[in-house]
């Protein structure tokens, strides 16, 4: 028995230190595009790349009104967070997937996406997600094409 509690501590200390814990919050960008920057301010700091509406993102630490995230590559930056909200949300991870009039292959494509993009999670069913994009864009993906 102590040798399976010593077994567990060690396996539990080993994923708090080496992995992501499992209840990260993930955000959403919620204004129509904002630079994510190279630290936490837009005095000192280089703006790394730009994100639209619905970029899903995993926050890493916050820093006053500042948010120091990983996305969908594990690209890291720093975003305000006035910008973000709780909008469930994800981003295509595949390069043109198929984006389908209902839940599931049987449905017809409505339309196509390219990698990167990001969408709001209007419902769910089963393994498949109604999305929504930015420009009012609205159909269902398979959960294993986003992130």
């Amino acid at each position: 028995m102590q040798k399976c509690v010593h077994i567990f501590i060690a396996a539990l200390l080993l994923t708090a230190f080496t992995a992501q814990p499992l209840w990260a919050e993930r955000l959403a960008l919620s204004v129509g595009k904002a630079n994510v920057r190279s630290g936490p301010g837009t005095d000192k700091y280089e703006i790394l790349w730009e994100i639209e509406k619905y970029h899903p993102i995993q926050v890493i630490q916050k820093q006053g009104d500042w948010i120091f995230f990983k996305d969908f590559e594990g690209d890291e930056g720093w975003i305000h967070k006035r910008l973000v909200d709780k909008t469930p949300s994800v981003i295509t991870r595949k390069d043109m997937v198929n984006i389908r009039s209902g839940p599931g292959t049987d449905n017809a494509v409505s339309f196509r996406a390219e990698r990167g993009v990001p969408f709001k999670v209007l419902e769910r069913k089963g393994e498949w997600l109604k999305i929504q994009s930015a420009y009012g864009d609205k159909g269902w993906i398979h959960r294993k094409l986003v992130w």
